[in-house]
């Protein structure tokens, strides 16, 4: 089985269970990256404001650099689901 592909994420109940929740994460992680760059350039227009609108901005980066991770995570948290349906077969013979 390979990593990105559809048929691991649709493979049984269970594949599609954990394909939702990564990506109910994956929105959530890329909402609060995007309200914080937000929020960001906002506060930027006003020197006062300058500190909290960088931490915003690296917090916000924080968030983007976890959207790659998170799919990473589930396409390996699927490979290794489908490892142990191959395994359980194997077992059955």
């Amino acid at each position: 089985m390979h990593l990105f592909t559809n048929e691991a994420r649709q493979r049984n109940a269970e594949t599609r269970k954990v394909y939702a929740a990564y990506e109910i994460a994956h929105t959530a992680v890329d909402f609060v990256a995007a309200i914080c760059f937000l929020i960001g350039s906002i506060l930027f227009l006003w020197p006062v404001y300058e500190i909290p609108a960088v931490w915003l901005f690296i917090v916000g980066s924080v968030f983007f650099c976890l959207k790659p991770t998170l799919r990473l995570s589930r396409e390996i948290h699927l490979w290794r689901m489908g490892r142990l349906d191959t395994l359980a077969e194997r077992a059955g013979d």
